[in-house]
């Protein structure tokens, strides 16, 4: 099972920054794909930001330069810094882990329950 909490989210003035963090409840973090992915009212669910387990990142183009994702294996924790906010970002911001398991590629998946992010003007 993978069970991820966020925490992290709130309100925030534009220009303004946030931390989000994933708590991974799992066996061998470090072997997993870390997400983070947004859904605003009335819109699908995105890709924010993904960290592979080896540390490779990549970001949506909407968020470059902005956002930087980052893992601590040690303490089983994805995080993102979300600096200079738009009112674009707001949403609901879901972490998600993903894992192979076994040599045949079956894969483990899980979300968060995810965390709010307004931002004001």
């Amino acid at each position: 099972q993978v069970q991820l909490v966020e925490s992290g989210g709130g309100l925030v003035q534009a220009g303004g920054s946030l931390r989000l963090s994933c708590a991974a409840s799992v066996r061998r973090f470090s072997m997993f794909d870390m997400g983070w992915y947004r859904q605003a009212p009335g819109h699908q669910r995105e890709l924010v930001a993904a960290i592979t387990s080896d540390g490779s990142a990549n970001y949506a183009d909407s968020v470059k330069g902005r956002f930087t994702i980052s893992r601590d294996n040690a303490k089983n924790t994805v995080y993102m810094q979300m600096n200079s906010l738009k009112h674009e970002d707001a949403a609901v911001y879901y972490c998600n882990g993903r894992a192979v398991v076994s040599v045949a590629g079956a894969t483990i998946t899980g979300w968060g329950q995810g965390t709010q992010v307004t931002v004001s003007s």
